[in-house]
């Protein structure tokens, strides 16, 4: 055997030859077509003078026959492991059983598996081993595979929609000089050359919203973004998070829009508009529920609440239903707590809450009708939030005592609370228009386009914990 090429000449994908030839010859037919294939030996069986090797590539898995007097370097061949990269070339046939393969007359070892991380029959089932070790995973376990592909097109899907409504899609900085866009606890870093501290973003929010003074009327961005929180089943400390704006309409705009785009998404990835979460089938068909935020409040807790009610009623009702609050919060902050602790886990069918109190919105623009609401809604499926849109607050006056608020939180020890962009409110001042804007999270929205219920298991790698590494040891 020569040493390991630098490359080799792959013709045709295994889906591609599958397609082709599986239903066009018959069981013992021998084909003069010939194919140049590579991937992992993924199994191995040895029978005297043959060797059977199921070889699998990104695309599907097919049939390896060598024989003794007719593949070079028999004797090597038969000697491949599980999980060797080699390259064949080989002449088209079925065996009398009826298993298309490719008959080897050529081939070359690519790589060398050294370790050995299973096969098919013996899949990675430690959890952390699969998250750490994603390489070894996608080959091993078909189904996570099929995620991520799913994944890549759910994506693809998103950016052709978009494209087809005049959207633009934008980059915008990831090292941030200000705090803002959302309620977040950063992670913050340090530029040496320019001897200043930025943030890791935590949202693309207020560049986008920029855009639109400049100009751009339809702008998107899918992002990762940072934040310093906790890692749980819904959440990781950095995320993919799709970001819409669009000028000259409302909330109710993006209602009719995430609706209808999260539709064509389920119909195009699963074929149809639905899902499943849990065992469970949830009809994605329109229209969905709307249920106004006071008014989905006040019917879990069977009272009848308002923006205007006391503190202290508010505070007992979160006493009443085990709800941890502070006594700085607002009427607006409490009834938020409520709605996530006893509202959000019940909304299955696909619902969306609207108006929601301004105390815990501060870039929305206030409700026409109500001054301490704002023109925000966010969707949930299967009790997980997916997309938190409104319309946008344009008025620079308002919006900088917002964020003038915003840092008196964050000087009185709140983490989250954002910071005063000066460069934005400068741009307000140049005049944005009536805007509506939208984030969805992606790794959210693929959880439940695929079934799954850990994020861990839509990120191809999540962050872990590190763990220490022996040097000595392989």
């Amino acid at each position: 055997m020569a040493e390991i090429p630098y490359s080799f000449n792959k013709t045709n994908n295994i889906i591609e030859i599958r397609q082709r030839y599986e239903d066009v010859v018959s069981p013992g037919e021998h084909l003069k077509d010939c194919v140049s294939i590579a991937g992992r030996a993924m199994l191995i069986r040895r029978q005297g003078g043959l060797c059977f090797v199921t070889l699998k590539d990104q695309t599907g898995q097919i049939q390896l026959m060598a024989q003794r007097d007719k593949t070079p370097h028999f004797d090597k061949f038969i000697d491949l492991s599980f999980g060797d990269w080699i390259g064949v070339e080989g002449n088209i046939v079925k065996t009398k059983r009826g298993e298309l393969s490719v008959s080897v007359k050529e081939w070359h070892l690519l790589a060398k598996a050294v370790d050995n991380f299973g096969d098919k029959y013996h899949k990675i089932n430690d959890v952390d081993f699969r998250y750490r070790h994603r390489e070894a995973d996608l080959w091993v376990n078909d189904e996570v595979r099929q995620i991520f592909l799913k994944r890549s097109k759910i994506i693809k899907l998103i950016r052709s929609y978009l494209d087809s409504l005049g959207f633009i899609e934008v980059e915008t900085p990831v090292l941030n000089p200000v705090l803002g866009g959302a309620n977040a606890r950063p992670f913050v870093t340090y530029h040496r050359a320019l001897d200043s501290q930025f943030y890791l973003r935590i949202a693309p929010e207020l560049y986008l919203k920029r855009l639109v003074v400049g100009g751009f009327e339809k702008v998107f961005e899918i992002a990762r973004v940072f934040r310093n929180e906790g890692i749980s089943p819904r959440h990781n400390p950095e995320f993919t998070l799709l970001e819409l704006y669009v000028a000259y309409k409302d909330y109710m705009y993006l209602m009719d829009l995430v609706e209808s785009l999260i539709l064509h998404l389920a119909t195009e990835v699963n074929g149809i508009p639905e899902i499943i979460n849990e065992d469970k089938k949830i009809s994605l068909n329109l229209p969905w529920r709307r249920v106004e935020f006071l008014k989905a409040v006040s019917q879990k807790v069977d009272y009848p609440v308002d923006i205007n009610m006391s503190v202290e009623k508010a505070r007992e009702l979160c006493s009443k239903f085990s709800c941890d609050y502070e006594l700085s919060w607002g009427v607006g902050k409490l009834l938020l707590e409520l709605f996530e602790k006893i509202v959000e886990p019940t909304l299955i069918e696909p619902t969306i809450i609207y108006d929601y109190p301004l105390e815990v919105s501060p870039l929305a623009r206030p409700h026409r009708n109500n001054k301490l609401l704002v023109e925000r809604f966010e969707v949930f499926i299967a009790g997980k939030e997916v997309v938190n849109a409104f319309s946008e607050l344009n008025d620079p006056t308002d919006q900088q005592q917002r964020f003038a608020e915003q840092l008196a939180r964050k000087n009185a020890g709140d983490e989250e609370a954002m910071e005063i962009d000066y460069d934005y409110i400068k741009a307000l001042r140049w005049g944005l228009p009536p805007t509506a804007g939208a984030g969805i999270g992606i790794d959210r929205l693929v959880m439940l386009l695929t079934g799954v219920s850990n994020i861990k298991d839509v990120i191809l790698f999540p962050t872990l914990k590190p763990i220490k590494v022996d040097q000595g040891n392989d």
